[in-house]
Protein backbone atom coordinates (compact mmCIF):
# COMPACT_ATOMS: atom_id res chain seq x y z
CA UNK A 1 0.00 0.00 0.00
CA UNK A 2 1.42 3.39 -0.95
CA UNK A 3 0.95 6.72 0.80
CA UNK A 4 -1.41 7.87 -1.93
CA UNK A 5 -3.84 4.98 -1.52
CA UNK A 6 -3.62 4.54 2.27
CA UNK A 7 -6.46 7.00 2.83
CA UNK A 8 -8.12 6.89 -0.58
CA UNK A 9 -11.60 7.84 0.59
CA UNK A 10 -10.48 11.12 2.20
CA UNK A 11 -7.12 11.56 0.49
CA UNK A 12 -4.62 12.86 3.00
CA UNK A 13 -7.15 14.40 5.41
CA UNK A 14 -5.99 14.15 9.02
CA UNK A 15 -2.42 13.31 8.03
CA UNK A 16 0.72 15.37 8.40
CA UNK A 17 2.59 16.44 5.30
CA UNK A 18 6.34 16.90 5.78
CA UNK A 19 8.53 18.95 3.48
CA UNK A 20 11.45 16.83 2.31
CA UNK A 21 14.94 18.17 3.13
CA UNK A 22 15.49 19.24 -0.49
CA UNK A 23 12.33 21.45 -0.53
CA UNK A 24 13.15 24.32 -2.88
CA UNK A 25 10.35 26.69 -1.81
CA UNK A 26 11.67 28.66 1.20
CA UNK A 27 8.12 29.21 2.51
CA UNK A 28 7.87 25.47 3.09
CA UNK A 29 11.41 24.66 4.23
CA UNK A 30 11.08 22.15 7.12
CA UNK A 31 7.29 22.65 7.05
CA UNK A 32 4.87 20.39 8.87
CA UNK A 33 1.38 20.73 7.39
CA UNK A 34 -1.75 19.29 8.94
CA UNK A 35 -4.06 18.28 6.07
CA UNK A 36 -7.64 19.52 6.50
CA UNK A 37 -9.19 18.79 3.10
CA UNK A 38 -8.29 16.67 0.07
CA UNK A 39 -10.53 15.62 -2.78
CA UNK A 40 -10.78 15.76 -6.57
CA UNK A 41 -10.92 19.59 -6.40
CA UNK A 42 -7.57 19.91 -4.61
CA UNK A 43 -6.14 19.97 -1.11
CA UNK A 44 -5.84 22.34 1.84
CA UNK A 45 -3.69 22.25 4.96
CA UNK A 46 -2.33 24.44 7.74
CA UNK A 47 1.41 24.81 8.42
CA UNK A 48 1.70 24.03 12.14
CA UNK A 49 5.35 24.72 12.94
CA UNK A 50 6.13 28.26 11.75
CA UNK A 51 5.18 30.96 14.27
CA UNK A 52 5.17 34.55 13.02
CA UNK A 53 7.36 36.72 15.24
CA UNK A 54 6.04 39.88 13.58
CA UNK A 55 2.40 39.44 14.70
CA UNK A 56 1.19 39.54 18.29
CA UNK A 57 -2.17 37.95 19.21
CA UNK A 58 -3.31 40.92 21.29
CA UNK A 59 -2.40 43.35 18.49
CA UNK A 60 -4.31 41.18 16.01
CA UNK A 61 -7.34 41.24 18.30
CA UNK A 62 -7.02 45.02 18.62
CA UNK A 63 -7.03 45.40 14.83
CA UNK A 64 -10.28 43.40 14.76
CA UNK A 65 -11.80 45.43 17.62
CA UNK A 66 -11.98 42.31 19.79
CA UNK A 67 -11.54 43.15 23.49
CA UNK A 68 -8.91 41.27 25.46
CA UNK A 69 -8.77 40.32 29.11
CA UNK A 70 -6.53 38.34 31.46
CA UNK A 71 -7.74 35.05 29.93
CA UNK A 72 -6.64 36.15 26.46
CA UNK A 73 -3.04 35.16 27.02
CA UNK A 74 -0.61 35.54 24.19
CA UNK A 75 -1.58 32.91 21.66
CA UNK A 76 1.19 32.42 19.08
CA UNK A 77 0.19 33.35 15.54
CA UNK A 78 1.53 30.99 12.87
CA UNK A 79 2.23 31.22 9.15
CA UNK A 80 -0.47 28.82 7.97
CA UNK A 81 0.50 29.05 4.31
CA UNK A 82 0.69 31.55 1.45
CA UNK A 83 -2.99 31.38 0.39
CA UNK A 84 -5.34 33.98 1.93
CA UNK A 85 -2.60 35.00 4.35
CA UNK A 86 -4.70 37.85 5.78
CA UNK A 87 -7.38 35.37 6.94
CA UNK A 88 -7.23 33.57 10.27
CA UNK A 89 -7.72 29.84 10.70
CA UNK A 90 -7.86 28.07 14.05
CA UNK A 91 -6.94 24.39 14.12
CA UNK A 92 -8.26 23.06 17.41
CA UNK A 93 -9.36 20.22 19.64
CA UNK A 94 -12.85 18.86 18.90
CA UNK A 95 -14.58 19.76 22.16
CA UNK A 96 -15.00 23.22 20.62
CA UNK A 97 -17.33 23.51 17.65
CA UNK A 98 -19.38 26.10 15.81
CA UNK A 99 -21.81 25.51 12.95
CA UNK A 100 -19.03 26.65 10.58
CA UNK A 101 -16.40 24.31 12.05
CA UNK A 102 -14.91 21.78 9.64
CA UNK A 103 -14.60 18.52 11.59
CA UNK A 104 -11.36 17.21 10.12
CA UNK A 105 -11.13 13.95 12.06
CA UNK A 106 -12.07 12.43 15.43
CA UNK A 107 -9.93 14.85 17.44
CA UNK A 108 -9.36 17.98 15.31
CA UNK A 109 -11.56 20.75 13.95
CA UNK A 110 -10.85 23.84 11.85
CA UNK A 111 -12.73 27.09 12.38
CA UNK A 112 -12.19 30.29 10.39
CA UNK A 113 -14.59 32.78 11.96
CA UNK A 114 -14.19 35.96 14.00
CA UNK A 115 -16.23 34.25 16.70
CA UNK A 116 -13.47 31.69 17.40
CA UNK A 117 -11.03 34.58 17.86
CA UNK A 118 -13.48 36.25 20.27
CA UNK A 119 -13.79 32.96 22.16
CA UNK A 120 -9.99 32.60 22.34
CA UNK A 121 -9.74 36.19 23.59
CA UNK A 122 -12.32 35.63 26.32
CA UNK A 123 -10.92 32.29 27.44
CA UNK A 124 -13.95 30.39 26.07
CA UNK A 125 -12.18 28.97 23.03
CA UNK A 126 -10.90 25.48 22.42
CA UNK A 127 -8.71 23.83 25.05
CA UNK A 128 -5.91 23.31 22.48
CA UNK A 129 -5.44 25.34 19.33
CA UNK A 130 -3.14 26.74 16.68
CA UNK A 131 -3.98 30.15 15.23
CA UNK A 132 -2.66 30.56 11.70
CA UNK A 133 -2.83 33.24 9.06
CA UNK A 134 -3.30 31.73 5.62
CA UNK A 135 -3.23 28.14 4.45
CA UNK A 136 -1.39 25.86 2.04
CA UNK A 137 -3.46 24.93 -1.00
CA UNK A 138 -3.09 22.74 -4.06
CA UNK A 139 -5.18 22.47 -7.22
CA UNK A 140 -6.55 19.18 -8.58
CA UNK A 141 -3.74 16.60 -8.79
CA UNK A 142 -1.05 19.11 -7.78
CA UNK A 143 -0.30 17.62 -4.35
CA UNK A 144 -0.17 14.08 -5.72
CA UNK A 145 2.29 15.26 -8.36
CA UNK A 146 4.49 16.98 -5.77
CA UNK A 147 4.49 13.83 -3.62
CA UNK A 148 5.53 11.75 -6.62
CA UNK A 149 8.37 14.24 -7.17
CA UNK A 150 9.49 13.60 -3.56
CA UNK A 151 8.74 17.12 -2.35
CA UNK A 152 6.52 15.84 0.50
CA UNK A 153 6.15 12.82 2.73
CA UNK A 154 2.86 11.93 4.44
CA UNK A 155 2.86 10.70 8.02
CA UNK A 156 -0.05 9.66 10.25
CA UNK A 157 -0.98 12.64 12.41
CA UNK A 158 -0.79 12.58 16.17
CA UNK A 159 -2.28 15.21 18.47
CA UNK A 160 1.19 15.74 19.92
CA UNK A 161 2.43 17.01 16.53
CA UNK A 162 -0.24 19.68 16.60
CA UNK A 163 -0.48 20.75 20.20
CA UNK A 164 2.35 19.38 22.34
CA UNK A 165 5.71 19.33 20.58
CA UNK A 166 7.67 22.59 20.34
CA UNK A 167 7.46 24.15 16.87
CA UNK A 168 11.19 23.86 16.21
CA UNK A 169 11.07 20.11 16.97
CA UNK A 170 7.93 19.08 15.04
CA UNK A 171 9.55 18.45 11.66
CA UNK A 172 12.33 16.18 12.89
CA UNK A 173 10.11 14.40 15.43
CA UNK A 174 7.50 13.67 12.75
CA UNK A 175 10.16 12.03 10.56
CA UNK A 176 11.48 10.11 13.57
CA UNK A 177 7.95 8.87 14.35
CA UNK A 178 8.09 6.67 11.24
CA UNK A 179 11.71 5.64 11.70
CA UNK A 180 13.23 7.98 9.10
CA UNK A 181 16.81 9.05 9.77
CA UNK A 182 17.11 12.59 8.37
CA UNK A 183 20.87 12.29 7.95
CA UNK A 184 20.19 9.67 5.26
CA UNK A 185 17.74 11.95 3.45
CA UNK A 186 19.67 15.20 3.69
CA UNK A 187 21.90 16.14 0.78
CA UNK A 188 24.13 18.08 3.18
CA UNK A 189 24.76 15.32 5.71
CA UNK A 190 28.26 14.47 4.51
CA UNK A 191 31.15 15.69 2.43
CA UNK A 192 33.59 13.80 0.25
Amino acid sequence: MTATDSNAENGFVGQVLLAMPAMSDPRFERAVIYMCAHNEDGAMGIVINKPLDSIDFRELLGELDIPTNAESGNVPVHFGGPVENQRGFVLHSREYSQPETLLVDDSVGLTATVRVLRDLASGDGPARSILALGYAGWGPGQLESEIQQNAWLTVPARDEFLFEIANDEKWERAFNSIGVDLSVLSGSSGRA
